[in-house]
């Protein structure tokens, strides 16, 4: 039944709506609303409740474990629904996997977790598996006791890093009143925000509304811990570094004022714990402050590693934002919390990064170069949460030298004489002035001559294969009509490259029968090296790449691509699937790799643009999927892009 069904998704995911129910399960948010009142009917007989948050969503809440369970045995028992129907997302499950054991000091039988996710014990087991590599990455292992089952071990500072991201996690982070209430009662979050707010002013120290909300979330599960009698530790030496910092003053402010008003006790290792969160989120208000002030708060190592991470980026990518001032300042005040969140071993959420790496994909690959230039200078991996903080910055500068309406550079190519050329050339300037840079004039058997790196695209009058240039051709009459001024008008504010330029007919594979990730992967990079298009370690490069920060970006898309340029001209390599496979999390049915030119001569920003175009349309991606022939597949892309 399909209330059963939602029953799961309830239990596997903290928050949902009833839209996403409805898309999900293929029915009006109507009939949802319908079924949640006879499962919540259902429910209160059995120790569980469906609280409505307003503007947010639908939550699961079980006051009595026992006689819950009971009645998820009964339906396991009762209920001709496979494990594949009613399973869920893995993504889900793990998240609901970890949430469990991270609440609890006990063992968990694998019997048990399998009754209460509807699912078989090989499914459990599977899911376990992934578990474990997931914990890795916070320095957790799950231990594995006969006849008792899993727990989670590990230091206490790095389990309260994972409840921050597990117990915490929510659907829409502005619904504030969305904090798991398995941790403190909404009173309390609130009372400490308002104590984080109070002293912060006092202290004037500015932070971010996201930053404040990791702070206040640290706090609550500090606050959770300590009544479980869980305390954190620090070494002498770093006891002593931690109260020199002027942060330290404020948070034992800050743990005063709770003590008076929650009537909670904080050790004294607890009052260096909020302090290092405080050094890792405070940030620098430089809206008002000249030259001299904001280089005089910026550390000496701090802004050279800031200027090689902006020559490194601009040396690989070339996007004409090395010398934004502002992008400089921004990224040296940023990397000194950076610093310090790492060497305190924190994490830090960002609410964001589905949308940064959705929408700015070319200030996130510009991300993860910063990334490694840190990771060569100073040691540590830059993961992606903070990999996307830095792609904010730079997506603001990449989006400041747009406003600047740099002139667009073109040459005419013109068949029919010196005076026919001369004609389009005056008859361009009138139409577009300052928006247009012609470099000059040339018959067609000159043009390969000319260097045509520096430009943005040609005007021909004449047909021109769009093979045979490095850059677009548009092909206007002699006397330039107004479809012909349309399309130089498009081609100055966008790009004029149509998304076919990327396109290689013997790189495109549809409808593939593929189980996973790496498959995939090796399947099309071995195509790319077998058409001789690229030399060296590719799908290292690629595989290198992925490690860093998944290239699924939603809406059943992947863009893999190596970590450097191989290729001697940008291009796609496109995979479409039969059946979506699991892209660390993602479902994914549509690949495009995507392949770089070594030396630039093409726009970088103009092709993320047409990625972004075909990525965040759901329509023609499905559109896409279902395309059988090669001509059919073009004949979509040439309607919509």
């Amino acid at each position: 039944m399909r209330v059963f069904h939602i029953l799961h998704i309830l239990i596997s995911e903290q928050l949902v709506s009833s839209e996403y129910l409805a898309k999900l399960l293929n029915v009006s948010s109507r009939t949802i609303r319908t079924d949640l009142k006879e499962l919540s009917a259902l429910l209160s007989t059995h120790g569980a409740t469906i609280k409505s948050l307003k503007g947010a969503g639908y939550q699961l809440e079980i006051h009595d474990e026992q006689r819950f369970r009971h009645l998820l045995k009964q339906l396991k028992e009762n209920e001709a629904a496979t494990p594949q129907q009613i399973s869920g997302s893995s993504e889900s499950r793990h998240r609901f996997l970890i949430r469990k054991l991270l609440l609890t000091e006990e063992y968990f039988k694998l019997d048990d977790l399998a009754d209460l996710l509807f699912v078989s014990r090989s499914t459990i087991q599977n899911d376990i598996r992934e578990v474990r590599r997931i914990l890795k990455h916070y320095g957790l292992t799950l231990e594995n006791r006969p006849h008792y089952g899993v727990k989670i071990k590990g230091s206490e500072t790095q389990l309260r890093y994972c409840m921050s991201d597990y117990i915490f996690r929510r659907v829409d982070d502005a619904a504030e009143s969305a904090y798991s209430p398995s941790i403190l009662s909404d009173e309390e979050m609130a009372l400490i925000r308002e104590v984080i707010l109070e002293r912060i002013e006092a202290n004037d120290i500015t932070l971010s509304d996201i930053a404040l909300n990791n702070l206040v979330i640290h706090i609550a599960i500090a606050c959770k811990r300590i009544r479980d009698k869980r305390y954190v530790s620090f070494y002498p030496q770093e006891m002593k570094k931690i109260e020199g910092q002027k942060e330290f003053g404020v948070a034992a402010e800050i743990v005063s004022s709770l003590e008076r008003k929650m009537n909670h006790s904080f050790p004294f290792a607890e009052v260096a714990y909020i302090a290092v969160h405080l050094l890792g989120v405070r940030t620098v208000a430089a809206a008002n402050m000249d030259d001299t002030e904001i280089k005089g708060m910026i550390d000496g190592e701090i802004y050279d590693l800031t200027v090689e991470i902006l020559d490194n980026i601009e040396k690989r990518m070339q996007l004409g934002i090395r010398h934004d001032k502002e992008l400089l300042v921004a990224f040296c005040l940023h990397l000194k919390p950076v610093i310090n969140r790492f060497k305190y071993g924190m994490n830090l959420r960002n609410p964001m990064l589905d949308e940064i790496k959705a929408n700015y994909p070319l200030a996130f690959e510009a991300g993860i170069l910063a990334g490694e230039t840190i990771r060569q200078r100073l040691g540590f991996e830059i993961e992606e949460n903070e990999i996307g903080y830095l792609a904010i910055h730079i997506g603001a500068a990449i989006e400041r030298k747009k406003m600047k309406n740099t002139p667009k550079r073109c040459l005419i190519v013109c068949a029919s004489g010196r005076g026919s050329a001369k004609l389009l050339y005056y008859k361009l300037q009138s139409e577009f002035g300052s928006k247009l840079d012609i470099v000059g004039t040339t018959e067609f058997y000159k043009l390969k001559q000319m260097p045509l790196d520096t430009l943005d695209f040609v005007i021909s009058t004449i047909p021109i294969s769009d093979e045979t240039l490095p850059v677009p051709i548009i092909h206007v009459n002699t006397f330039l009509g107004g479809g012909d001024i349309d399309k130089i008008e498009q081609a100055i504010s966008e790009t004029g490259v149509p998304a076919i330029h990327y396109v290689r007919k013997k790189l495109v594979f549809l409808q593939q029968k593929m189980d996973s990730k790496e498959e995939v992967l090796a399947f099309v990079a071995d195509r790319i090296l077998e058409a001789g298009l690229v030399q060296g370690p590719f799908l290292e490069s690629v595989l290198e790449r992925e490690a860093m920060s998944p290239t699924s970006f939603g809406n059943f898309v992947a863009i893999p691509h190596p970590m450097e340029p191989f290729a001697d001209s940008t291009f796609w390599a496109i995979c479409t699937l039969q059946k979506p496979i699991d892209w660390e999390g993602k479902p994914v049915q549509f690949v495009c790799m995507l392949c770089m030119q070594r030396s630039k001569t093409e726009d970088v920003q103009s092709m993320y643009n047409i990625l972004l175009t075909i990525l965040n349309n759901e329509n023609l991606v499905q559109q896409l999927i279902k395309c059988k022939s090669y001509s059919e597949f073009v004949r979509v892309l040439h309607e919509h892009v």
